[in-house]
């Protein structure tokens, strides 16, 4: 398959778990293999959202879930996971657990975060921020079985594929690419790599 564009003017948004934001859905699937029944709850094996997080409180609960989560806009916020207090600054992946009881607070104002879900029985996240410069564009390779989705954190980031297609992504935009290729990046900025592969 392709790379698909995913425009944030085109995420839908919806309502938190909690009824405390709202989150933008990017992207979710599920793997080949069929769910179990007692799976089916939320109806992915991975998504990929960005929250807007405007006020101090408790994170939804996502049992069976690990999260990673990356603050792309704002001064910081302080994650307690489970009693634990973590700082969490911008653009520095933070993983946790969805089961554990998770509240934030608010260091310098609101935030915005992309988060990565995964169902632990059945897939994995792996999250790093990558610099495109003019000077060296970066080079992805997506390997078989393997969901890659590239985020710009700014504006000015290019993305070709093997079809040698090229597309500009706006701030937050995203593409999506499954199965084996390299992608290239040009321009100059950062954005959110994210991997998606199946557990085990």
């Amino acid at each position: 398959m392709g790379g698909d564009a995913l425009r944030w003017n085109e995420y839908r948004s919806v309502p938190w778990k909690n009824g405390g934001g709202m989150t933008r859905q990017v992207a979710s699937g599920t793997l080949q293999a069929p769910m179990a029944s007692a799976e089916i709850t939320d109806g992915f094996d991975w998504r990929v959202s960005v929250a807007d997080v405007d006020a101090e409180g408790s994170f939804s609960a996502f049992p069976g879930i690990d999260r990673v989560i990356t603050l792309v806009e704002g001064e910081g916020m302080v994650l307690t996971v489970d009693g634990t207090p973590h700082p969490v600054g911008p653009l520095s992946p933070f993983a946790f657990s969805g089961d554990a009881a998770t509240d934030c607070r608010l260091e310098a104002g609101a935030v915005r975060n992309v988060n990565v879900m995964t169902r632990r029985s059945r897939a994995t996240a792996t999250v790093r921020i990558v610099t495109v410069t003019v000077a060296q564009e970066a080079e992805m390779a997506c390997a078989a079985g393997e969901t890659l989705l590239v985020m710009a954190v700014t504006e000015g980031i290019a993305v070709s594929g093997p079809n040698g297609r090229e597309t500009t992504l706006g701030r937050l935009d995203c593409v999506r690419h499954e199965g084996p290729a390299a992608l290239t990046l040009r321009g100059d900025g950062m954005v959110v790599e994210m991997r998606i592969n199946a557990a085990g």
